[in-house]
């Protein structure tokens, strides 16, 4: 994409940003850019004119020999070295490529937050299938009651020319990251003194309905996330569990099984700004994988696009043991592979009438597979409160980025912060891609009948 049509790009985003038309996103001739000028998911496929991002050639989509889902994910740039450092020594140089965030770590953090920036791989990938529905949704996906809820898009990004922030925020909840997939996950809390303290141990099942190849929009119900998350870990929350149900016209049901009552219950509260318990209440469930709920709460404004440091293709600090992945304070930076991509930027203010305890978020996410990377959230007195990172990774048997796994939230306030849906190979593999499980396998009932203890 040349230059002036980005800046028009960007000019529309602008103008779109605070509107919502309600109607089909875009006309089939601009569809049509998914085959040349935009990839497949609607990142633009040419890199940039500094050569420092390089054109999408079809993302990674090999399978090593002998690899198998499930085990030691592989790396194919393991013997690549960083072409430079980002301190706060050096990070007015970066600045305008920096999030608000990453600034304030580094200034938090002077003697041992960096960033190691490595060649910039578009690896992001889906399978063809997935391709050909997003070219349908481009014209056919509409967004509902001020793009709070949406219709008629299937299988692939609903929104791959957005429009507004909204329609980004979908792309987002609605990134490729397979069928069904079972993680072995762990999540620290880090205290300001450096202390890290181990806060749940668990297996992560998702099932995306929405991403069912045997079907289509027709027959697609509504409900397009399936969540069942089981602690394991510390013992005294072994066997907790709760099941949640997303769905694109309705709001969240989430339903929990505490082993001290040893019934299912509904919870209601599973969502927006309630304190996490999986994360010791050190984040809020709609900082969970970045961004997790319903969108009603803000209005999301459309900033535009920017090239930013993000971390990615992070197959190293997957694949190292957990003692060694943490700094006092932080991932251990020698660790972290971050790399120069374009981002859209999306600011969420507080909607009219709604309440919550970050009134203003701003949300990056990768052009190439939709999903968020980096996120800013302020308090009521405008200043920065939390400031998330997460560490996207490829799975190449999907295929796909798994761009908002293995998240950091900081509180930079207090100097506190909690890891969410960290690799956990002790008592399992960290992602496996599985056939899908039954419907029956995400409802209360299914709660309730493998309740223990």
């Amino acid at each position: 994409m040349n230059c002036r049509c980005a800046r028009l790009l960007v000019a529309l985003c602008g103008l779109w940003g605070t509107v919502h038309s309600g109607q089909a996103a875009v006309s089939s001739e601009e569809a049509a850019k998914l085959k040349t000028v935009l990839t497949p998911l609607g990142a633009e496929r040419g890199g940039n004119k500094e050569g420092t991002i390089p054109t999408w050639d079809g993302g990674y989509t090999k399978v090593p020999a002998g690899y198998q889902s499930g085990t030691a994910l592989p790396d194919p740039f393991a013997d690549e070295k960083p072409l430079y450092s980002i301190s706060t020594k050096n990070m007015a140089q970066y600045s305008d490529r920096l999030s608000e965030g990453v600034k304030a770590l580094l200034a938090k953090y002077p003697d041992s937050f960096r960033l190691d920036v490595y060649p910039t791989h578009r690896t992001a990938a889906a399978p063809q299938w997935v391709y050909d529905n997003t070219l349908k949704n481009a014209t056919r996906a509409k967004t509902k009651d001020g793009g709070v809820w949406m219709e008629a898009a299937y299988g692939g990004i609903p929104f791959p020319i957005p429009q507004d922030g909204f329609e980004a925020m979908w792309n987002h909840k609605l990134a490729w990251v397979g069928t069904t997939t079972v993680t072995y996950y762990q999540n620290f809390v880090g205290l300001p003194d450096g202390k890290r303290v181990l806060a749940a141990q668990g297996i992560n099942r998702v099932q995306f309905p929405y991403y069912d190849p045997s079907k289509s929009a027709d027959s697609f119900t509504g409900v397009y996330k399936q969540l069942r998350v089981t602690q394991t870990n510390p013992p005294y929350k072994a066997g907790e569990t709760f099941l949640l149900l997303d769905a694109v016209d309705r709001s969240r049901q989430a339903w929990q099984y505490l082993v001290g009552q040893r019934r299912v219950r509904k919870a209601p509260t599973i969502g927006y700004d309630t304190p996490d318990d999986i994360t010791s209440g050190q984040q809020n469930y709609d900082e969970a994988f970045m961004f997790l709920g319903d969108l009603d709460r803000y209005e999301w404004k459309l900033l535009g696009k920017k090239e930013a440091y993000i971390p990615y293709n992070n197959q190293k600090l997957y694949a190292t043991p957990t003692d060694k992945q943490f700094a006092p304070h932080h991932l251990n930076p020698d660790l972290v592979r971050w790399e120069l991509h374009r981002v859209w930027v999306v600011e969420g203010a507080l909607a009219p009438g709604k309440r919550h305890t970050m009134p203003k978020r701003r949300i990056y996410l990768d052009e190439d597979t939709w999903g968020a990377i980096l996120g800013d959230a302020y308090d009521a007195h405008g200043s920065l409160w939390h400031a998330a990172v997460s560490m996207p990774v490829i799975v190449p048997d999907g295929p796909f980025v798994a761009p908002y796994f293995f998240w950091t939230t900081f509180n930079v306030l207090s100097g506190g912060w909690v890891t969410g849906s960290g690799p956990n190979y002790e008592n399992g593999p960290f992602m496996k891609v599985v056939d899908r499980l039954p419907m029956g396998f995400f409802t209360p009932e299914a709660l309730a009948g493998e309740g223990v203890r």
